[in-house]
């Protein structure tokens, strides 16, 4: 089988990998992680991001089939609905999105949120496999950042989400409910145990103080099992449980938390308009004495 043509789109603003993922033979194509250009100031978006990417795909002659989202993001609004608007892809995520709903609907009253995840095309159980043209993906369950969490494994090429970042980076937080830092350590060890030259790819990418002045996004499971800064081959379960845990208590909530979560449940579709036909955005307001 061989291996795909990825091309790979950095939004900065939110530090997000979004990919273009296409089987050379067919020219058949999928996108994954789509980013929607949002600015939370003024609640105006843009399709720059989605649009960035499905030029490319006219410009390589590609047919975009499918959206894959690793993950319900809590630091960025998903752009598959436009692009399934405007290539008639499906959207598709882990069948674990049905937790994430039960556990986000009524944080923000939403009473129109499925909890059974209807509102993608798609749902994946771990170790199903799909079709991009000739070439066959996996679908690997990687929960521990969120319930939800799945890593696509296509040809020699793994998309990791946000399990796990470059080796001077380390790991993504796991303190969202739903989230567990001792099943993340095993879900990264069950992405380790690939072969070494698999070539893994990430869904973001911050710049390590005093290191690399250079954003990158691409490692090998060998790089990542010798380097990881949190979780190499040399870290214990229980030491990573105690630092993940230690450092997800430091950590401030993502800037775009409460947009991200009410849009991304919903396969990034907006909350239902009001009565008078805008669509508005919920902020839980908790009092404290």
């Amino acid at each position: 089988m061989p291996n795909p043509i990825i091309h790979a789109f950095f939004d900065e603003p939110t530090n997000t990998v979004s990919y273009l993922v296409a089987d050379p033979e067919t020219k058949q194509a999928a996108v994954i992680d789509p980013v929607l250009d949002y600015d939370h100031k003024s609640g105006k978006a843009n399709v720059k991001s989605a649009d960035a990417i499905m030029a490319k795909a006219r410009e390589e002659g590609f047919s975009i089939s499918l959206v894959l989202e690793t993950h319900v993001h809590a630091d960025h609004l998903s752009g598959a609905p436009y692009i399934k608007l405007k290539t008639g892809a499906k959207v598709a995520i882990g069948e674990r999105i049905k937790e994430v709903q039960k556990i986000f609907r009524p944080v923000f009253n939403a009473i129109d949120v499925s909890g059974e995840g209807s509102e993608f095309d798609v749902l994946f159980r771990d170790g199903d496999t799909f079709k991009i043209g000739n070439l066959t993906g996996e679908v690997i369950a990687t929960p521990g950042h969120t319930p939800a969490c799945v890593s696509f494994r296509i040809g020699d090429a793994v998309f990791v989400g946000d399990t796990m970042f470059m080796p001077d980076y380390g790991t993504a937080r796991a303190d969202f409910p739903g989230g567990d830092a001792r099943t993340l350590y095993r879900s990264i060890r069950k992405l380790m145990a690939l072969p070494g030259e698999t070539r893994l790819f990430m869904c973001h990418d911050y710049l390590p103080k005093g290191g690399r002045t250079h954003y990158a996004w691409e490692t090998t499971v060998a790089e990542e099992r010798a380097r990881n800064v949190h979780v190499n081959e040399g870290v214990s379960e229980e030491d990573f449980v105690k630092m993940r845990t230690a450092r997800d208590a430091t950590l401030s909530a993502p800037t775009l938390l409460m947009p991200s979560i009410q849009v991304n449940m919903r396969a990034g579709k907006l909350p239902p308009a009001d009565v008078n036909g805008v669509h508005y955005l919920r902020v839980p307001v908790t009092l404290q004495s």
